[in-house]
């Protein structure tokens, strides 16, 4: 079988196609897979490699680059049992190492996200659990530090926790940065909580990844309403939300929905056909001598704008909204003017200012509260309240967009997307992802039953959903509360299937199988559609052919026989279907396990038989 006919099974090897990309901009500085810097400094002009340059770096940063690149050999098991409605959801809940899953995502949702979410650790000292293991001892440190030159000379010296501290969680979230960024679309935006404890950090490894001209501002969140005056300082009461488009003139966040006090400002008292308005002032400040002449009221009053002033429009103006009606004296049309502005004509929403106060989307509080009263129990530490993830969905994600968050916790992100879909009819889904970090055996959550927080996680959305449908009523018939369970796992292949092209058929023989033994089909179809890049939440049937159980996976988009000894009767259905009128124009995949043929020449015929049948079909051997 072609190489080109067997599926990779691992992650894109981002940094190889980084240098893909350098060498069909500059063919001469890449060969056998090396980067010629010098002749890249000659192409792109050498004087724009200064000795000096304002940098953003720390002890370690060079190996988090090239962790995002990296690419592994691990897939997304599906967990039927533990999800919700799985034949129709479009949500997914994912369990395993973020950086994991987003290297596993990037084929299936590049480009498609909407919105970003993330809650990372704030580094507060006990909250940093995540897998990476980018510490270092302190001779390690000290000489990657640059702490001491070749002769042995002192050049600085900084204190070994807080270097480290810091080195370690930017280590930590860079990678999963560069990668998220990946996933956006065009027209996307991350949202990023955090406090003071890495803000600076954060806000300079985003400048570098997304570009500070896609800086779009800081969301600053109170998020409490009282405390103790114990502080040395000042007390603390806020937290920020770092937002960041992907690109910054294709992405603008949504108009809040007006608020009936709002509109209530606007009357009507002259009855005027364009219906309700309110008045505006019709001076401005600034030397404008074409904007400064006599205006003469109903009443017959001659008016001059104030001192200092003048009014917002020259004469010639003046006369033309006049006569439009839109210059309101005053109910005895005596008053200085002013113009109207009509409830009609302004935008359909208001924009969000950069303050979050907790009286419009909750406090720490009320979101401890609120998971308390939904789990029954204080089972997660320091959730995020409903209110204010569905002020950041009604922001960033617009009816039918998905919205990703892999720093999930307690799933709050998750609530917030079905609470609004609940009210607006909209159809977002979500793509939550979670270390199954475990609970203390001491802990409330673990004497409940919660054994990690993935558990927590997917309760509460189960709950949630149940609760928001149950008040919704018919208002939510076709509400998605359901959820596919995902968990990262090894490759589902065993080693020889990632031998050179050139190991020896006879070694190849004498191994059962090119798949663990534990794999089920299930399994399989996941790891084909990551590694063709489809995505995972797509409806999903399989039936009997000829005896042979056959997987559909979107109507066609993959069709995938896994059983041994498949007849050549099933193969010829197979093909007729991808090679249907129904298939015509629409990629169309079909893939069959290396057992499934008894010789070379029958798995050969396969290929043949799909030339003639479905020619436009990609078909695999695993």
């Amino acid at each position: 079988m072609d190489d080109l006919n067997k599926p990779k099974f691992k992650t894109p090897d981002l940094t190889a196609e980084n240098i893909e990309k350098l060498a069909e901009l500059f063919p001469g500085v890449v060969a056998e897979g090396k980067v010629n810097v010098d002749l890249l400094r000659t192409y792109v002009g050498e004087e724009i490699f200064g000795d000096e340059a304002y940098e953003f770096t720390w002890v370690g940063k060079r190996a988090a680059i090239m962790e995002a690149g990296c690419p592994i050999r691990k897939t997304l098991r599906p967990c039927h049992e533990e999800s919700r409605d799985w034949d129709t959801t479009e949500n997914l809940y994912i369990e395993g190492d973020n950086l994991d899953v987003l290297k596993l995502l990037q084929e299936s949702y590049l480009g498609k996200v909407k919105m970003i979410y993330i809650d990372p650790p704030y580094n507060t000292g006990n909250d940093f659990v995540y897998r990476d293991d980018f510490s270092r001892n302190r001779e390690d440190y000290e000489d990657e530090a640059g702490m001491y030159d070749e002769a042995d000379n002192r050049l600085f010296k900084n204190t070994e926790t807080n270097g480290r501290f810091h080195s370690d969680w930017c280590s930590m979230i860079y990678p999963r940065l560069v990668l998220a960024r990946n996933l956006l679309r065009d027209d996307g935006a991350i949202f990023i909580s955090c406090d003071d404890n890495e803000q600076a950090n954060i806000k300079k490894m985003c400048d570098e990844i997304f570009g500070n001209v896609n800086f779009v501002d800081v969301l600053i969140w109170k998020k409490m309403y009282g405390g103790k005056n114990d502080s040395k300082w000042f007390l603390h009461y806020h937290d920020y939300i770092m937002v960041y488009a992907k690109s910054k003139n294709d992405w603008y966040p949504n108009l809040l929905p007006r608020t009936d006090k709002q509109n209530d400002r606007y009357k009507n008292p002259d009855n005027d056909p364009r219906g309700p308005w309110k008045s505006g002032d019709f001076t401005g400040v600034g030397v404008s001598p074409s904007c400064i002449y006599p205006i003469t009221t109903p009443s017959g009053r001659i008016v001059h704008p104030p001192a200092g002033k003048r009014w917002i429009s020259n004469e010639i103006t003046y006369n033309e909204l006049l006569a439009d009606n839109r210059i309101w004296f005053g109910s005895n049309g005596s008053n200085v003017p002013s113009i109207k502005r009509f409830l009609a004509e302004v935008k359909d929403g208001v924009s969000q200012s950069t303050f979050l106060d907790y009286s419009e989307v909750g406090h720490s509080d009320e979101a401890n509260k609120e998971l308390r009263n939904l789990l029954g129990g204080a089972f997660f530490d320091y959730p995020k309240p409903l209110r204010l993830m569905y002020r950041l969905a009604l922001l960033g994600i617009g009816a039918n967009d998905i919205v990703l968050d892999f720093f999930s916790g307690s799933a709050t992100t998750a609530h917030a997307v079905m609470q609004l879909n609940a009210e607006d009819g909209g159809n977002r889904k979500f793509i939550m992802v979670q270390l199954p970090e475990v609970t203390d055996e001491k802990s409330e959550a673990y004497k409940a039953g919660y054994h990690n927080i993935c558990e927590i996680g997917k309760e509460r959305i189960r709950r949630a959903g149940d609760k928001i449908k149950a008040e919704a009523g018919m208002i939510a018939e076709n509400l998605d509360i359901g959820f596919r369970v995902l968990k990262l796992d090894d490759t589902n292949m065993n080693d020889v299937y990632y031998a050179p092209a050139d190991y020896t058929q006879d070694l190849v023989a004498m191994t059962e199988d090119n798949i663990k033994p534990d794999r089920t089909d299930m399994d399989l179809l996941f790891g084909c559609l990551l590694d063709w890049g489809l995505p995972l939440s797509m409806p999903h049937t399989h039936e009997e052919i000829d005896g042979f159980t056959v997987h559909t996976y979107n109507g066609g988009d993959l069709i995938a026989c896994f059983d041994m000894d498949i007849s050549e009767a099933a193969i010829r259905e197979i093909a007729k279907r991808c090679g249907s009128e129904e298939r015509k124009g629409m990629a169309t995949r079909a893939v069959f396990r290396d057992i499934s043929f008894a010789s070379s020449p029958e798995k050969i015929n396969v290929f043949e038989i799909f030339k003639l049948l479905a020619p436009n079909t990609n078909v695999r051997v695993i």
